[in-house]
């Protein structure tokens, strides 16, 4: 079973939404369908997870971004400003697929005008053999989560900064680390346990997503693996 990968399907929904003949937003949506034999009843209830979650964002929230794009548009034409189409793009990453665990990380970039659109991410961990989803402190053996993972993840920063990447992060970067980190944001990869912050808040927008690993090796890390 340590060797057994859940088959991984995409689903891709597209659309292009007009006012007035004029294109005012074009989205893709793409979220995973999984297919296994020896976890079939869990994996239909992750297959309804994200299909529901893929329909609820295009009927709520691309709904709701092609009004805004329909108010900017009519602001625009009595501006005499030029406007440029909405677009949404959703899509997901497998990080991890074996030893009865299934992790992914979804990202949704959004661009509503201005010099760059803005991208966003969600991450869930799934134990197939007990048929629930995974909470960080299920990998970490540790008296204060908070504390190890805090100093887990300064030290790889001041390490960064030691090899001459201090532009990489906000001065303020320890404060911030602690304010935002959040105990949702993480996924499981082949190395290890990967902590991720959003776009502004450690770093600024040229750093992208930052991500730490905490390898499967270190101390108070519970490598993910099969029961049976």
């Amino acid at each position: 079973m340590l060797s057994y990968e859940i088959q991984v399907e995409e689903i891709e929904v597209k659309g292009i939404l007009y006012y007035k003949d004029t294109v005012m937003l074009n989205y893709t949506i793409r979220y995973p369908q999984f297919i296994s034999d020896m976890f079939r009843l869990f994996i239909k209830d992750i297959n309804l997870y994200y299909r529901i979650r893929a329909l609820l964002f295009e009927k709520e929230q691309i709904q709701e971004l092609y009004n805004l794009a329909k108010e900017q548009y009519e602001d625009s034409l009595k501006n005499n400003f030029p406007f440029h189409p909405y677009e949404v793009v959703m899509e997901f990453t497998i990080t991890y697929n074996q030893n009865c665990f299934l992790s992914l990380y979804s990202e949704t970039y959004q661009y509503t005008g201005g010099a760059h659109g803005m991208t966003t991410r969600v991450s869930e961990t799934w134990d197939l053999e007990h048929r629930r989803k995974s909470k960080l402190s299920d990998f970490i053996s540790v008296r204060d989560l908070r504390e190890f993972l805090i100093r887990n993840i300064l030290n790889q920063i001041e390490e960064e900064i030691r090899k001459g990447n201090s532009f990489v992060y906000f001065e303020d970067y320890k404060k911030l680390v602690e304010e935002n980190l959040n105990m949702d944001n993480f996924y499981l990869s082949n190395e290890g346990l990967v902590i991720y912050f959003g776009l502004y808040e450690i770093a600024p927008y040229a750093s992208g997503i930052r991500t730490f690993t905490i390898p499967y090796t270190a101390e108070g890390i519970i490598p993910p693996c099969c029961e049976k």
